[in-house]
């Protein structure tokens, strides 16, 4: 684990459908991975990048967890981390997500990462968004250096999938490389996969304004990259799901779970 305050994950994501049709697409994407008990510390790493003010790029506390400009984050984390039986004993919890670009900010997963004192990788929350304003945690216990969960979807991301069936986790104690991989399953059939790799580099000034310039689905492309291939999908006849009200719960708790018995749809391997 680096202990710096703030670094970035510079990688790509590949989304893959296999029902009622395949598709695949992919692109690239810079994340930002922040201690949450040093963010002053990373709002000073950079010129270009701030904690709860304007920025070029910056982290605003009020868009996760509690969505509030005043409460603190961690209570907020370690409350859903116990509803899953973690005792992170005080260590580090490191939140990586998509940066705020000037006044915007779409983050569809961010990931916040629980250390004990020693540093040991002890739990995980997927922190979901989608483009309504809705978001639901999944929580999971980490026992292994590859650590495999799964959880009922609870909410509406996508209108091209019903809110049924669930969420295959798989995911690795990052270093220097990120690996994160979301599988929609439905009656043990993968029907949509998303991944995320990607390798620690330092947070610069000219690493940020190449950002800033040239990679902008880490930031306001990412929304515009969302309808295009939903766009896409419903010209190929996608069928439609109507969203339904989100959940009244905060946090789901994920199960271990082994992809061993997993199908994909009969024809695709």
């Amino acid at each position: 684990m680096n202990p710096a305050a703030l670094s970035l994950w510079a990688g790509q994501t590949v989304h893959k459908r296999f029902v009622p049709f395949e598709r695949s697409f992919s692109y690239k994407l810079t994340l930002i991975d922040l201690d949450i008990d040093q963010l002053a510390a990373a709002g000073k790493v950079s010129r270009f990048f701030s904690v709860n003010t304007p920025g070029v790029f910056s982290f605003r506390s009020s868009d996760h967890g509690p969505r509030s400009p005043r409460a603190p984050l961690r209570p907020w984390a370690e409350e859903q981390f116990a509803k899953a039986g973690i005792d992170l004993g005080g260590g580090t919890i490191r939140l990586v997500t998509f940066a705020r670009h000037f006044f915007y900010k779409f983050a569809p997963i961010s990931l916040w990462y629980g250390y004990d004192r020693s540093a040991h990788l002890k739990g995980i929350i997927y922190e979901v968004n989608n483009t309504f304003g809705e978001h639901h945690c999944y929580v999971a216990p980490i026992e292994a250096a590859r650590a495999q969960h799964m959880a009922d979807k609870a909410l509406h991301v996508s209108p091209f999938f019903d809110v049924t069936g669930q969420y295959a986790f798989i995911l690795r104690d990052p270093d220097d490389t990120l690996d994160v991989v979301v599988t929609n399953m439905k009656n043990g059939v993968r029907t949509h996969m998303a991944n995320i790799k990607a390798r620690r580099v330092a947070v610069t000034d000219s690493a940020l304004l190449s950002l800033a310039t040239r990679n902008l689905f880490s930031s306001l492309g990412v929304t515009a990259a969302i309808h295009w291939q939903a766009l896409l999908l419903w010209m190929r006849g996608a069928k439609y799901h109507a969203k339904p009200p989100p959940p009244t719960a905060v946090t789901s708790v994920a199960q271990a779970h082994s992809p061993a018995a997993d199908r994909s749809p009969e024809g695709v391997s």
